[in-house]
């Protein structure tokens, strides 16, 4: 094991145990973090496919994110899993998406058009001022927002409490770098 997957296996540890922390004691979090994504999207006019993810365990859920967005005309999409180290593939959703278990217990639309997002909200469990993240180690966003950004203008918004800013994210070459984090007390600009 190198010495980045190491320090990613150790910080994920006490990560998952932060996020449950804040998970916890979020009350309003999900919805406060709402209206901040919206900013953050109506300022990249170009943009009208937006990724979001439907939540596992305790990752701040962007249901009122994406519900507001589909209500001012954007187009949402979440992603599935296609397989191991290949990008994802992003599936059309609409609030009244039929449900289906997908890998990893992620549920995702049972049916619907594949899209390609302009503006991805990614989950994680810790991030920097950065715009590094630390996400379950599967790889999947970090190959999406290379293949995304290689062939157009793509951008990867974190999305999580800001207790899960940490100093710094121990990263790897073939992480791919986030645009900026979204939390309950608003959008950060990596520095």
């Amino acid at each position: 094991m190198s010495d980045s997957a190491e320090a990613k296996k150790v910080a994920r540890t006490a990560a998952f145990e932060a996020r449950a922390q804040a998970h916890a004691e979020g009350v309003g979090a999900a919805r406060r973090a709402a209206g901040h994504v919206l900013t953050v999207v109506a300022a990249l006019r170009e943009a009208r496919v937006v990724s979001g993810y439907l939540p596992i365990r305790t990752e701040l859920d962007p249901m009122p994110a994406m519900l507001a967005l589909h209500g001012l005309g954007y187009r949402l999409c979440v992603p599935v899993i296609e397989a191991p180290r290949q990008p994802l593939r992003f599936r059309a959703w609409t609030p009244d998406a039929t449900l289906v278990p997908g890998p990893f217990g992620v549920s995702v639309p049972a049916e619907g058009e594949e899209l390609e997002p302009d503006i991805l909200l990614v989950p994680l469990l810790a991030f920097d001022s950065y715009g590094n993240r630390l996400g379950y180690g599967g790889g999947f966003y970090d190959r999406t927002l290379h293949a995304l950004r290689a062939r157009r203008m793509a951008w990867g918004y974190g999305f999580a409490y800001e207790r899960q800013l940490v100093p710094e994210v121990p990263r790897a070459l073939t992480d791919a770098v986030l645009d900026g984090v979204v939390t309950e007390t608003g959008a950060r600009l990596p520095v």
